[in-house]
């Protein structure tokens, strides 16, 4: 159901709208990296450690999809493909940027909640 308070049906604010743009293990990783600059395939690999192939190449998909990223072909042989933000994903890129921040000045205390967690999952806790 759809409510006249709603700015754009389908989304119930802001934040679900940001949200299902960057729903996904990676997209905030794959952003930051390349608000730092453009980034090719193997330069991305390496940046997002423990992603696999598949997930990645989905990844970048929908984000493509999305109008958030630019994805480059080079037409060369061997083929060079670079991955570039669009103004919106710059925007939304620089939104993410106080959540690096935050995520910086709280890393121990996070470190220590998580390892507090996994303890409590395995029952020693």
């Amino acid at each position: 159901m759809v409510t006249t308070s709603d700015p754009v049906p389908g989304f119930t604010c802001g934040l679900d709208a940001t949200l299902r743009v960057i729903s996904g293990k990676w997209k905030p990783l794959i952003l930051y990296f390349l608000l730092q600059a453009p980034n090719r395939y193997g330069e991305l690999k390496r940046a997002v450690r423990r992603v696999s192939d598949k997930v990645l190449i989905q990844q970048l998909k929908e984000l493509e999809a999305d109008g958030i990223l630019r994805r480059t072909d080079y037409k060369e042989v061997p083929p060079r493909v670079d991955y570039s933000l669009t103004p919106l994903g710059r925007s939304l890129a620089e939104a993410l940027a106080p959540l690096c921040t935050w995520g910086t000045e709280n890393m121990a205390e996070v470190s220590r909640v998580l390892a507090q967690r996994e303890a409590w999952d395995r029952g020693t806790g």
